[in-house]
């Protein structure tokens, strides 16, 4: 990954994603299939990464556990769980997840996002 300090304009449609096979034991149900490209990285005090990027999942249950990050989905929905929480998110909505998290994604239709995370490296 390289790290800029540089002002970066880019179409989430033009990101290259590239194949990023899920863990099998994460996978609950379905034939998820996930893709991630990378828009712009930056350091951050500490040794951290602050990462800017595109990522999608095709239909089907996994279970992650997060970094912190806050993504806006571009197209698809799907249904978040976690702590006794059930979160609906589609095209337009803002989601932030806390460090840390152990979640459920039920992708209903294939989901792509664009995040921005901290890799606590």
């Amino acid at each position: 990954m390289d790290v800029e300090r540089r002002i970066v304009v880019s179409s989430p449609g033009s990101i290259e994603l590239e194949d990023e096979p899920l863990d099998p034991g994460t996978v609950l149900a379905g034939d998820p299939r996930t893709a991630a490209g990378e828009i712009a990285a930056a350091a951050l005090p500490g040794g951290s990464t602050l990462e800017t990027g595109v990522w999608q999942c095709t239909p089907g249950v996994v279970t992650d556990v997060e970094a912190d990050e806050t993504f806006v989905v571009i197209a698809g929905r799907a249904t978040i769980e976690h702590a006794g929480e059930s979160h609906e998110v589609g095209p337009g909505d803002v989601c932030v997840l806390p460090a840390g998290a152990e979640t459920r994604w039920t992708v209903h239709e294939t989901l792509k996002k664009v995040y921005v995370a901290v890799d606590p490296g």
